[in-house]
């Protein structure tokens, strides 16, 4: 059957060309054209998600093969022409068992690992360095309350703005900065509706709900730009705005925060304050 063995391999190389591993097609931080695979992983909790996509995909390359296979077999060996008169065969004890226990087999191997990883990801390590990311209709707001509880917006810059090999739609104004190698506890809210804060190639997406602190974590292991956006339908602007991560050296984190510190230091209470107070007068 050429057809089949056709098809299987145009199949096999498919399924080659999505594991992540494959290739050179998936770009380090940020999207790229054409990209098939996930992000390049920057985290350990990334190395776990694609560690289980690879491990998933494998069971659904061979249940695709098999069930193609099955199909190819009836269409080639019992058609019309070939059985005029087809079976009325109704039962097969053995193979209703099979189709029964076997899935439950696969979906068990598919299960242990994934409440493993969940586990991981869920269970945040003694942190390093906390940073709330608040998101506003839209953009995003950072607070470092570790290292002088400064707090400053992250706006996409506009195309005109950009500098060579600022990627479009992913660039800000003021980036999130992070130390390597240091665990980064992110504590996410929304300060008007739902957000959603995603870095791929750190293996976090969390909900940015209002009223509610959600929590995550993360590991940079390699100096770098960092990009991520909303993933959660938040209003017109959704998608304008974007997440831009540097992780720098923890000299340089050092040096950035006292930069910072001068920066973004406050100038009076935040704008709503003050209205409400020369209201209230």
């Amino acid at each position: 059957m050429p057809v089949f063995f056709r098809i299987t391999a145009i199949a096999a190389l498919a399924a080659a060309l999505l594991l992540p591993e494959g290739a050179a097609l998936a770009g380090l931080g940020q999207p790229t054209p054409w990209q098939i695979g996930l992000q390049e992983s920057a985290s350990p909790v990334m190395d776990k998600v694609i560690d289980l996509h690879t491990y998933v995909l494998w069971f659904i390359t061979v249940i695709t093969l098999f069930v193609l296979g099955l199909l190819v077999i009836v269409m080639v060996r019992f058609n019309a022409k070939v059985h005029p008169t087809p079976s009325r065969t109704t039962h097969n004890t053995v193979v209703e068992v099979l189709w029964t226990v076997i899935p439950v087999i696969i979906l068990v191997l598919i299960a242990l690992p994934s409440f493993r990883d969940l586990f991981y990801q869920l269970n945040t390590p003694p942190a390093d360095l906390t940073i709330k990311a608040t998101g506003v209709t839209w953009n995003w707001k950072y607070d470092y309350p570790d290292n002088g509880d400064f707090e400053f917006d992250s706006l996409m810059l506009p195309e005109k703005d950009l500098k060579p090999g600022q990627p479009r739609l992913l660039s800000v104004d003021n980036e999130m900065v992070v130390p390597v190698n240091k665990v980064v506890r992110m504590q996410v809210t929304g300060f008007d509706v739902i957000h959603a804060f995603t870095v791929p190639s750190f293996g976090i997406k969390i909900d940015a709900i209002p009223g509610r602190l959600n929590e995550t974590w993360f590991k940079a292991t390699r100096e770098g730009w960092y990009y991520g956006q909303c993933s959660e339908l938040c209003g017109k602007d959704h998608a304008f705005m974007p997440i831009a991560v540097r992780v720098v050296s923890e000299a340089e984190f050092a040096a950035w925060v006292e930069e910072a510190k001068k920066k973004f230091a406050s100038n009076g209470p935040p704008a709503n304050i003050a209205t409400a107070n020369l209201s209230a007068q």
